[in-house]
């Protein structure tokens, strides 16, 4: 049966709700009790719903409780739809939040009491509330918890701090029991704590059911049976460590469960605690080792010092290297190396080194090792702590294990490799490098040169063992070094070579071992030094030596081969003068200037096999005109050698012309000087067309034609005048006639017995730019509104402000807009020639007048209400052009007019008035009577041009 909890107003209605359904659809679980909990504990219990409509909305729950000395009497402690719901004695502890009610999900809720006391004993229920009217099932349950004494005790056998040596055993005892008279299991685990981790780690532990488990990290050493975990007795737990290491440092402790099995099956953690902690220190650990062990004399030898010990990173040691019982060297805390006595020269040679390589790690090295490094080594470290002068304190030492290190005599290796050197550029510098294998001992290397007129090799410089260097007399002038890059190679550097310098150049070394023997070994190689002269090219190029009156002009003088120190000077030579110096660069970047500054200016651009050194020419004159230079010096050993002058390069500026077109153009080409006054000459004219030279017309020595261009004979002439000059004049200029132009003139002389011969040829160019004339086409633009009656005229004027030439002529059209369309009509045009088109309607009178060549106007006689709108006037400019006929150079639109006409009759009378000039006055009559008339003969321009030239009548 459904049971309605405490809505007993609701009962009748659940008793007929389960009778009518026959079984409970709505049901609440808790946990089953009795739960027992330890006093001081948290409580848990869950209480979950199930057969509500609304599966996935959040149900309500309310918690009661009854004590067992009142079992009647409900005590209301926390609901989760009611703040106020909990009696005063719990609701205070609601507020603290040391009773809760948490949701789980929509159906289900935990209640948690933080700290049970002894007072929580006795019978809790958890109500479902019903939000549905209908009850059908089960809508709480209840559960029964107890309260009892805490009586687990733990401890730990040491809680001082233990030190034990890395590999040493440890053994601690935990104490753990519980006096409980209820049926309870205890588990056990033992804690590692370690500095400067949140959490521990388990090292071993005892569930309940006596199964032992190793913690992360323990496992290998628990496998291998080196940790343990013993039971003796009732309450005694031993934990066993065979072989303690560097990471077991830290504090471990003991920690005791006591668990309950719960009705319902479950086990249930009703205390823990935990034992006092105690802190173990592992001490370090110091270990050697050769790298090799055997090796054969003049080899390297490493001994490692490796100190295992807590922190390793944060605390100072001193580290020692012992051969038998003789110290070789230490490190101090500070890394401060000191080496005995004994093998102080070693270290100076750069035999013996020491460092610190890392945390804990150090080493010693040897190289190259002697027979009487063989023995047994030891490393011995003392830690160092800082006292409160900041002095150090030396701790106990802690020796290695010896380590035995064999060495072996061996024969001389000692080999010689040279780099083949080649050629060398004369100035250049020159780089030979030699390199030395199976080194035992000491060296010692000198560099020599044999020339090809010498005999016996030439000490040129040498560096002995100890580094230093000598250098030969006759070297003493020059720039010369060695160096030893690294322990096995050495390099000579001789700096600016001269051809002298060629030869076989040998690399001598002397190899002294420890046991005193010595060793020699040579290479040589062949040097071929390389003039200058052979090396270096230099040429001067233009991409233009033709450049206009004004223009700029770009000289390139390129220095091909190796970069060196050179020195370049500029020069033109005008005429037949001697040249003239412009500037000069000196290898530090000074220019001197011998010219005019402000015409030139210099720019260097450094490439990979060449240099290029750019003269720009500013504003181009017949000034600049002449033959260009470029010459180039290589400082060699504070000596100029001078290098093969470059080419010269002719530049001729060219005189620039600038003329509209459609104007009458002369050039003319006059005879400066002359040889005699009984010269004859001949004459061409070229024009460069497509990169090429047409002759427009050519005469020979007595004015002959002897060439012309037939379709250019209308508008192209020739003349010639007192000088004597000659003068090409091109008439209506066209914009194809522009581009350079060429007088050739060839000066004749008569020989002794009459006959005439040439004696020279000269030619002058000039450049020809052809303008256009700008567009200067101006109408007004205003914008102008009117309302006129119908027995009012409209005239629509289009005047024009300004024109481009005094040769335009203008096509003028009028065009109209109605006030309901879009669209703008034509209705009047006049053509350039003109001719007149008339487009309006056929009973619209207009009169064109045309006062003056600027002025133009448009009049409607009398006109209607259709008539209004929005009318402008479009002029198109129009100039001659010999090549096109005419051309179309402007077109430009007036402001807007905009007419209203008001109703006042109708008329279909049109008369159409053309006033074309003060001497024509021309009018066109068109009677509208019915669209049905036969057409007349069209008066339009196109079937009858109109001449508008007066006659001699008029």
């Amino acid at each position: 049966m459904a049971d309605c909890g405490h809505h007993l107003e609701n009962e009748f209605i659940c008793v007929l709700s389960v009778l009518y359904s026959g079984e409970a659809r709505v049901k609440t679980e808790v946990q089953a009790g009795p739960l027992y909990r330890v006093l001081g504990s948290p409580l848990y219990i869950t209480c979950s719903v199930s057969g509500f409509r609304s599966e996935n909305t959040d149900k309500h729950f309310e918690f009661r409780m009854t004590k067992p000395s009142n079992p009647n009497f409900e005590i209301q402690i926390i609901s989760s739809n009611d703040d106020n719901f909990g009696y005063s004695n719990h609701q205070s502890r609601v507020r603290k939040n040391e009773i809760a009610l948490k949701r789980l999900s929509p159906n289900s809720v935990r209640f948690e009491i933080k700290s049970l006391l002894k007072d929580d004993e006795g019978e809790y229920e958890c109500t479902a509330v019903n939000l549905e009217g209908a009850y059908d099932g089960e809508y709480s349950a209840k559960t029964v918890v107890k309260v009892i004494e805490d009586s687990l005790s733990v401890s730990s056998s040491a809680s001082t701090p233990l030190s034990l040596n890395e590999g040493e055993a440890l053994t601690l005892t935990c104490l753990a029991s519980s006096s409980t008279s209820q049926h309870t299991h205890l588990s056990v685990a033992w804690y590692l704590h370690k500095d400067g981790q949140e959490d521990a780690q388990p090292i071993i532990s005892l569930n309940r059911d006596f199964t032992l488990s190793p913690g992360q990290g323990f496992e290998r050493r628990y496998q291998a049976g080196l940790i343990r975990l013993d039971k003796l007795g009732e309450a005694t737990y031993n934990l066993q460590i065979a072989k303690v290491e560097p990471s077991d440092r830290g504090r471990i402790y003991c920690q005791a469960q006591e668990w309950i099995q719960d009705p319902d099956g479950s086990w249930y953690i009703i205390i823990q605690k935990i034992a006092e902690e105690m802190t173990l220190t592992v001490k370090a650990t110091v270990e050697i080792s050769a790298q090799p062990a055997a090796l054969q004399e003049g080899q390297e030898l490493m001994l490692s010092c490796d100190i295992n010990t807590q922190d390793v990173e944060k605390r100072f040691f001193s580290v020692a290297w012992l051969k038998g019982s003789v110290e070789l060297a230490r490190i101090g805390p500070t890394g401060v190396l000191t080496v005995a006595p004994v093998y102080s020269v070693r270290q100076k040679n750069g035999e013996l080194r020491a460092a610190r390589s890392g945390n804990g790690n150090y080493r010693l090295i040897l190289k190259p090792v002697r027979t009487e490094d063989q023995g047994e080594y030891t490393c011995r470290v003392w830690p160092q702590e800082r006292g409160q002068d900041d002095a150090f304190i030396e701790g106990e030492a802690k020796d290695s294990s010896p380590q035995r290190v064999s060495i072996s005599t061996t024969e001389n290796r000692l080999s010689v490799k040279m780099q083949p050197a080649g050629n060398v550029a004369e100035g250049g510098g020159l780089h030979l490098s030699c390199k030395v294998d199976g080194v035992q001992g000491q060296l010692s290397v000198t560099w020599e040169q044999k020339s090809a007129s010498m005999a016996l090799f030439t000490k040129i410089i040498s560096i002995n063992e100890e580094g230093v260097t000598e250098i030969a007399e006759e070297f003493m002038s020059r720039k010369v070094s060695v160096m030893r890059p690294t322990t096995d190679n050495f390099t000579l550097e001789l700096d600016e070579v001269t051809l002298s310098d060629s030869g076989v150049y040998q690399c001598a070394v002397s190899e002294r071992k420890p046991n005193g023997k010595t060793h020699n070994q040579a290479q040589t190689t062949t040097v071929t030094v390389i003039s200058i002269d052979t090396l270096m090219e230099v040429s001067l190029i233009s991409r233009k030596n033709q450049v206009t009156v004004g223009e700029k002009l770009e000289l390139m003088c390129r220095v091909r081969g190796p970069h060196m120190p050179v020195t370049v000077t500029w020069s033109v030579q005008r005429e037949a003068k001697t040249p003239d110096t412009i500037l000069t660069l000196s290898p530090d970047g000074t220019i001197s200037w011998s010219g005019d500054q402000n015409h030139y200016q210099l720019r260097v651009e450094s490439r990979k096999t060449e240099v290029i050194y750019y003269l720009l020419v500013i504003g181009t004159s017949h000034r600049e005109g002449g033959n260009y230079q470029c010459n180039v010096s290589v400082l060699l050993k504070n000596v100029h050698k001078e290098l093969k002058a470059s080419n010269q390069l002719d530049v001729s500026p060219i005189p620039a012309l600038t003329r509209n077109m459609n104007t009458d153009i002369t050039i003319k080409c006059s005879i400066v000087t002359k040889t005699s006054e009984s010269s004859l000459y001949s004459i061409t004219w070229l024009h460069e067309e497509n990169a090429g030279n047409k002759t427009i017309v050519s005469l020979d020595r007595n004015s002959i034609v002897t060439e012309s261009q037939t379709d250019l004979s209308q508008r192209i002439s020739m003349r010639r005048s007192t000088g004597p000059t000659f003068e090409l004049t091109i008439r209506q200029a066209r914009i194809s006639d522009k581009g350079s132009y060429t007088c050739k003139v060839g000066e004749w002389l008569q020989d002794p017995r009459g006959e005439w011969y040439l004696l020279s040829t000269v030619s002058k160019s000039t450049v020809l730019t052809i303008t256009e004339p700008e567009n200067n086409l101006s109408i007004p633009k205003e914008e102008v509104s009117r309302n006129i009656s119908r027995n009012q005229d409209l005239t629509i004027s289009c005047n024009i402000n300004k024109q481009s030439s005094h040769e335009s002529k203008f096509q003028v059209t009028w065009f109209w807009k109605k006030e309901i369309e879009t669209k703008q009509r034509p209705i009047f045009t006049v053509y350039r020639n003109s001719t007149l088109q008339h487009r309006f309607e056929e009973n619209v009178r207009l009169r064109y007048d045309h006062p003056d060549p600027s002025q133009f106007s448009l009049t409607f006689l009398n006109p209607g209400p259709e008539n209004s709108g929005l009318y402008f006037c479009e002029v198109e400019e129009w100039l001659p052009s010999l090549s096109r006929g005419w051309r179309k150079v402007a077109v430009e639109k007036s402001g807007h007019f905009n007419v209203s006409v008001l109703t006042e009759g109708r008329h279909v009378l049109t008369h159409l008035v053309v006033s074309l000039s003060k001497y024509h006055k021309i009018i066109w009559k068109y009677l509208s009577l019915s669209s049905s008339l036969q057409s007349t003969p069209s008066l339009w321009a196109e079937s009858l041009p109109m001449n508008n030239k007066p006659s001699g009548d008029d």
